[in-house]
């Protein structure tokens, strides 16, 4: 008797470079600074695309293309400020809830599908062994550079460790983190800014509670 057999044929490489990493994502996140003081990093065109730019999101060639256009439009530029921010937001909603086991806003996931859906270009490209598979954003670049923040932080979500997303809790601060310590009790964004900054009220509280009462 015959029997069939089916032999799954090996993946064909693809390039993998132009994806942002989960931590240009949460930095993405944490451009809306809460404290020490209060400061958004994409306050501006010009700082948002800065932004992107260090963050090999965006060419500096189409930065400057689009900077040019929105210098004659100004509404256009306050247009693709308000599409970052709410991405920016709808990407820490659905992490705070990954964060603390709870279910996603569905207009946080309709945001961030949103972004995703981006017209990509794939073609065969020179390999060191041959050829591979590379895909590249056609449209916007602002579109793009949204899509691979989105794709940064949905690999996460499906593929990663979700238990080791964070949220400091300062209170005042409230940075997004994953957690890679050995121990995996992490609790703040940084020890020598929010975490020192607990450790002292924890110490004032205790020397309050210690002190002799008046008689």
């Amino acid at each position: 008797m015959n029997e069939s057999v089916t032999v799954s044929a090996p993946l064909m490489p693809m390039v993998v470079g132009h994806l942002a990493r989960l931590q240009t994502g949460l930095d993405f996140i944490n451009t809306l600074d809460l404290w020490p003081v209060s400061h958004d990093h994409l306050d501006s065109p010009t700082s948002a695309f800065d932004w992107l730019v260090d963050h090999d999101l965006m060419h500096r060639e189409a930065r400057i293309h689009l900077l040019a256009q929105y210098e004659a439009s100004p509404a256009v530029g306050v247009e693709m400020l308000s599409r970052l921010r709410r991405v920016r937001q709808a990407m820490r909603g659905v992490l705070e809830a990954a964060a603390t086991r709870r279910a996603p806003d569905p207009s946080d996931l309709a945001d961030i599908n949103r972004a995703l859906r981006t017209h990509y270009i794939y073609e065969l490209v020179p390999a060191t062994d041959g050829v591979s598979l590379d895909h590249r954003h056609q449209g916007d670049p602002v579109d793009g550079a949204i899509a691979r923040l989105a794709e940064a932080l949905a690999r996460e979500l499906i593929q990663g460790d979700t238990t080791r997303l964070r949220i400091c809790e300062n209170p005042q601060c409230h940075w997004v983190f994953k957690d890679t310590s050995r121990t995996g009790k992490r609790k703040w964004c940084s020890m020598s800014s929010c975490g020192n900054r607990a450790k002292v009220a924890r110490h004032r509280a205790r020397q309050k509670t210690q002190s002799p009462s008046p008689l």
